[in-house]
């Protein structure tokens, strides 16, 4: 499924292909655990989902921290 976010680190709107139905994105707004909606996913396919932040954003960050 393609999920857009927009980034609040770059403020650039991403797109990613993440193997999620939208029965795990229901169980996750509906309160459980992004974790345990979605075990087939990756840290960072579910920082994604949550945050908008890309791998990229992440590195961009630490590089200035």
């Amino acid at each position: 499924m393609k999920i857009v976010r927009k980034s609040p680190f770059s403020g650039k709107t991403n797109e990613m292909e993440i193997p999620v139905t939208q029965e795990q994105l229901d169980q996750w707004t509906n309160g459980m655990l992004i974790q345990n909606a979605m075990p087939n996913l990756t840290p960072d396919e579910r920082e994604f989902i949550k945050t908008g932040m890309t791998e990229e954003d992440w590195d961009t960050l630490y590089l200035y921290t």
